[in-house]
């Protein structure tokens, strides 16, 4: 009993003690920390809270046009076994970090900081070979900054490739779709998702459409100048296996498809790419 009783006053000696020295801190005024220097709070510039002005981009009139066309970058491009998807992998990948490496230059000159796209490749088929509009090779996803090449289609088409014919269309392949990232970056996909939507009839939502796809082919153009060493037979490959089917209502005709992978091909500046602003007829 008297152990019990002890401990219980020890305790509740403790517990004054305690609250005394919570008393203690917390009423315990604190002392003005010391002023060094001056006091700049005065100085700040309030305009620095305001929201960003919006940025218009004028599709027609951009900034990149004026841009000189990126020159030619060294790319070690691995060799390709198509039935890999690692092998696949690796080939896009490496070639996207040249394209990386090419288009920096442009991207720097127009004050952009852009993040490098990842390469990825699927099994899954969005459609397969046999339709009106072709097929699915690759694919572009803005919010995710992500190229998908699709295995089934491109091994569909390597298939009917000559030998030793298929790394031009496949470098072709990977600058198109590098070329939407391209057109992520400078701010022109967007804007021209809003033309689609807001297009008055069909006719007018795949011609603007075309306009999108086919300046991504002249982007291919450039692309595969750049990593080729503007080999001249790299060029005719590609429009031979890739641009010289059908006419498609969502990719252009065989003819504007080729017309605008030369044109990023040979001019000096992207005012070559500048689907935007061209005729009615050079999109259709």
């Amino acid at each position: 009993m008297g152990v019990l009783v002890g401990s219980s006053a020890a305790a509740a000696i403790a517990l004054v003690a305690l609250a005394a020295s919570i008393l203690i801190v917390v009423t315990t005024p604190q002392e003005e920390p010391p002023s060094h220097g001056t006091d700049l709070s005065a100085l700040y510039d309030e305009r620095l809270l305001a929201r960003p002005n919006t940025v218009e981009v004028d599709l027609v009139d951009h900034p990149l046009y004026d841009a000189t066309m990126p020159t030619r970058v060294d790319c070690d491009v691995p060799d390709l076994n198509g039935e890999s998807d690692e092998s696949w992998e690796e080939f896009a990948t490496v070639t996207g970090e040249c394209l990386d490496s090419l288009w920096a230059p442009v991207m720097t000159d127009l004050g952009l900081s852009v993040e490098t796209p990842e390469f990825v490749v699927t099994r899954d088929a969005p459609d397969s070979p046999g339709g009106e509009e072709g097929y699915t090779l690759a694919y572009y996803e803005s919010d995710l900054a992500r190229i998908t090449v699709v295995l089934p289609n491109v091994r569909h088409l390597g298939a009917l490739l000559p030998p030793g014919q298929s790394e031009e269309v496949w470098l072709a392949l990977i600058g198109h779709e590098y070329g939407h990232h391209v057109q992520h970056a400078t701010g022109i996909l967007d804007v021209a998702h809003g033309l689609r939507a807001k297009a008055g009839s069909e006719q007018e939502e795949l011609e603007a459409l075309r306009r999108t796809e086919l300046q991504a082919e002249c982007m291919a153009g450039v692309g595969l100048r750049g990593l080729t060493d503007a080999d001249e037979e790299a060029l005719e490959i590609a429009n031979t296996h890739f641009n010289s089917g059908g006419d498609l209502d969502t990719h252009g005709s065989a003819i504007n498809r080729a017309f605008w992978l030369e044109q990023g091909w040979t001019e000096t500046t992207m005012t070559a790419c500048n689907t935007y602003g061209a005729e009615t007829g050079q999109v259709a």
